[in-house]
């Protein structure tokens, strides 16, 4: 029997599920370039360490059924792995802050391949106003309003200073913004149909310092 692959729409996957499924994604990936054509879930559980029982119950969230004794066909699988998270569908954001880290996201186009598209930016530096990253324009952040108007845009990435996080997020709710990926470490304030991810870097420099020191001292 094929491999019977689709969403289960009544069911609000967990997000320990949904951050564990681009691992599995990206590591079916590389067993096809070795020329894998099938693929069980303790096979996956060995490349990754994670155990085989979660991996099944992760990918039942997506209604996998794989062949008895054969696994999971891994072309059918990476396709409905990535529709299934949303790489499939270009979602187009606007980024707030081109300072260094910014910059460095504007200059990665391997976010396309994800489903994000950074289609313009903003900032008050007068020296990047006016130009372009990575083929990016980069607009002041009073054309914010404006630019609204002319890009169909719902995602904002925010790289701004500490200081002007709150600020800037208020901006973008009242504009339109319905989704903010947070890379400062303030812990900004949104209404509840806002969605927000985290993802502080200086948190996980945090954690991987305090791990690291224990281990030394053990």
């Amino acid at each position: 029997m094929n491999s019977q692959l689709q969403k289960k729409d009544s069911t609000k996957v967990p997000e320990p599920t949904l951050r564990r499924l681009p691992w599995y994604l990206s590591n079916v990936k590389l067993l096809r370039k070795r020329g894998e054509r099938f693929v069980s879930s303790t096979q996956i559980s060995k490349e990754i360490n994670i155990d085989a029982s979660q991996i099944a119950k992760d990918l039942s969230y997506v209604n996998i059924s794989g062949r008895t004794r054969v696994g999971y066909e891994i072309d059918t699988l990476i396709a409905v792995l990535e529709d299934f998270l949303g790489f499939t569908n270009i979602h187009k954001a606007f980024l707030f802050g081109v300072g260094s880290l910014g910059g460095a996201l504007l200059r990665d186009s391997g976010l396309n391949h994800f489903g994000l598209e950074i289609v313009a930016a903003f900032d008050v530096n007068p020296d990047l106003v006016g130009t372009a990253l990575n083929g990016i324009p980069i607009y002041h952040s009073d054309d914010f309003e404006e630019k609204m108007q002319a890009y169909d845009v719902n995602i904002g990435v925010l790289t701004v200073p500490i200081e002007i996080a709150q600020k800037i997020t208020d901006t973008m709710v009242a504009g339109g913004i319905k989704a903010v990926w947070n890379f400062t470490p303030f812990r900004i304030r949104v209404p509840e149909d806002i969605v927000v991810q985290n993802t502080s870097l200086y948190a996980h420099l945090a954690v991987m310092f305090n791990r690291l020191n224990f281990n030394e001292i053990r």
